[in-house]
């Protein structure tokens, strides 16, 4: 069947451009997805707004449609990134207004306003009125006016707030604020690493199982095969070593978000795609652009390193299974999974469109034409062994997961057709037909 590259599994816009996930929570019985999204161009060239999916089960959704809009003096050139927190019966959204004055100004050292805005909602949707927290005026004097991207908890009977900054003499970093009341913040402290980069962005402080982590997206890093392959890149500092490791080594991931689950599951979001991109998304055609990656359940292990794995719920989707040993092939409609064991040297190869291949600790994800990629070519990952392997195939984008998460490798892809024939070589693995999510919308 012809591929028209509209997602089975992914949340993506019905219209427009989507990217940073934004505001994730658990609140009132529901899991709520607010992004950045511009409405009205899939270039991302509109008013930057924020929409809203919400989802009893993480399995069926309701898209509320544009639930924040650039309407106040603070942040008229576009609501950009923020977070969600939830308390009482009160969700409280924190976000960056963003202001470009008239003028010369290269809006990097002058022209900018970086903002931090506060809306409440009772219901997820219906938004208070919007109440300015910080300006310029009150971050470090050796800031630029790149300050952004505010994420907030409480811990030890206080709030506390990251904030992702640029130095004046370009150096990415974290500023932590603190606050008695949600409305009044103090500067604390900042966390900077020597040679990271020019800026750092979606700045997220968590704990999984005792273990402290800092999840940043910095800008600027050298490029190299293994390390930050692509233009940004996403990883997290073990706050204990001040080690950075990648979120994820494959084309399209950047500005995760993590939030609670109501069973204390610790749960990311990502956006599966990037900026500045010198590949393409033949999706622009149709009027659409971009998706979030399945929502990932992170556990820590030894060294202060996270896996990943797609959340649970989404074994449900699983039909019918058949198996895929070495030197075997299936017919498959996407999407479908594979998940299972490997040897000390293999392939999985989606005929005409990807090839998936592991040897002498290089684990590689290749495109096998260009428009299958959409001018993607490869991205690699270095690990010892791989002893097992899981692939989740929609109809426009794959999600790798290797040695129950250690690597993770997400792309988008745009096979021309949904029916795909799969090869397998070195590895036995089941090959499950996935239903899809439902998502409906209010607009």
């Amino acid at each position: 069947m012809k591929n028209d590259y509209r997602q089975k599994l992914h949340l993506e816009p019905q219209k427009g451009w989507l990217n940073d996930p934004n505001g994730l929570c658990y609140f009132k019985g529901e899991y709520h997805v607010y992004f950045q999204y511009s409405p009205d161009s899939p270039e991302g060239r509109s008013a930057k707004c924020w929409g809203h999916w919400q989802s009893p089960d993480l399995l069926h959704w309701r898209f509320t449609g544009t639930v924040l809009f650039p309407d106040h003096p603070d942040d008229r050139n576009g609501v950009y990134s923020g977070c969600g927190f939830v308390k009482g019966d009160t969700l409280y959204l924190f976000y960056t207004g963003n202001v470009k004055e008239e003028g010369d100004h290269d809006y990097i050292t002058s022209g900018r306003g970086a903002n931090v805005l506060l809306v409440t909602t009772k219901d997820g949707v219906t938004m208070s009125e919007k109440k300015t927290l910080l300006k310029n005026c009150d971050y470090p004097d050796y800031c630029s006016c790149h300050v952004r991207d505010p994420k907030v908890w409480e811990e030890d009977g206080r709030y506390r707030m990251v904030l992702g900054a640029r130095t004046l003499d370009d150096k990415g970093c974290v500023l932590y604020y603190t606050s008695s009341d949600l409305y009044n913040w103090e500067f604390e402290e900042e966390i900077r690493t020597p040679d990271s980069g020019y800026m750092w962005e979606c700045p997220d402080e968590f704990v999984i199982g005792g273990q402290r982590f800092l999840s940043i997206s910095p800008q600027g890093l050298k490029h190299e095969k293994y390390i930050s392959q692509n233009v940004y890149s996403s990883g997290y500092l073990d706050l204990s070593s001040g080690v950075y490791t990648e979120w994820d080594q494959g084309f399209d991931f950047y500005a995760p978000q993590t939030f609670d689950a109501p069973d204390s599951r610790k749960i990311l979001i990502g956006w599966e795609g990037i900026g500045d991109i010198p590949y393409t998304n033949p999706t622009v055609g149709y009027g659409w652009q971009h998706c979030l990656t399945l929502p990932r359940e992170l556990t820590a292990c030894d060294k202060g390193k996270v896996l990943q794995q797609p959340v649970r719920e989404l074994e449900a989707l699983r039909k019918d299974s058949k198996p895929l040993n070495s030197g075997g092939s299936l017919d498959a409609e996407l999407p479908f999974e594979i998940t299972g064991s490997c040897g000390d040297e293999f392939s999985l190869t989606f005929e005409g469109v990807l090839n998936l291949e592991y040897s002498s600790g290089e684990f590689a994800l290749v495109f096998l034409s260009k428009e299958a990629g959409g001018g993607r070519t490869a991205r690699f990952a270095r690990l010892e062994t791989c002893r097992d392997i899981r692939v989740i195939a929609d109809t426009a984008s794959v999600e790798v997961y290797l040695n129950g998460g250690e690597k993770v490798l997400s792309s988008r892809m745009y096979p021309a057709d949904t029916n795909i024939r799969v090869r397998a070589r070195g590895l036995n693995t089941v090959l499950y037909r996935l239903d899809g999510i439902e998502v409906i919308s209010d607009e």
